[in-house]
């Protein structure tokens, strides 16, 4: 796949501007990577997006009672079959990290792109996906320079665990 950015986005992504985003204060140095499914495990379906999106029916399935009011976002979404939804321009901060820390610095939504995997900590992910975010990061690391690479759990691990034990770090251009 020929990836492309124009204006801070992916050319021929589609594209959904989520209103959960700011200006940035820093530059890019880091990746982060993430995995969503909702519910859990459940692959077909639209809900990360309306959720990015501000959309999300709470009533829709128990699980997702806890998720309301709650205002997130992403950078990118790889969809399993690795088409890319974008949501946030790059050169913006999505609100994907929440409270977080890398390298003594807190705040990662100011210096970091968030990509999400659809995905689940309990499951593979898809070749299409791992094949996609290798040619993300290799894109991304030529037009904002050179970043670390790591999972959203190494930058929040008292909150979070994804992308997970079944996320094969050995197969990205980390």
């Amino acid at each position: 796949m020929s990836l492309s950015i124009k204006n801070h986005l992916i050319e021929g992504a589609d594209y959904f501007l989520s209103p959960n985003q700011s200006d940035r204060s820093e530059n890019i140095d880091l990746v982060v990577i993430h995995c969503i499914s909702l519910p859990e495990g459940s692959f077909n379906n639209d809900n990360p997006t309306k959720l990015f999106l501000n959309e999300l029916d709470f009533e829709k399935h128990d699980s997702f009672k806890s998720l309301e009011g709650l205002k997130v976002s992403a950078h990118i979404l790889i969809e399993r079959n690795g088409s890319l939804i974008q949501f946030v321009p790059f050169n913006k901060c999505a609100w994907h990290a929440g409270q977080s820390n890398y390298a003594g610095r807190d705040r990662c939504n100011e210096f970091s792109i968030g990509i999400e995997l659809k995905g689940s900590i309990k499951e593979e992910f898809t070749n299409d996906q791992y094949s996609v975010l290798n040619d993300l990061l290799d894109l991304l690391k030529k037009e904002y320079g050179d970043m670390d690479v790591v999972g959203h759990s190494e930058i929040a691990p008292n909150r979070k665990n994804d992308p997970g034990p079944y996320f094969n770090w050995d197969l990205i251009n980390a």
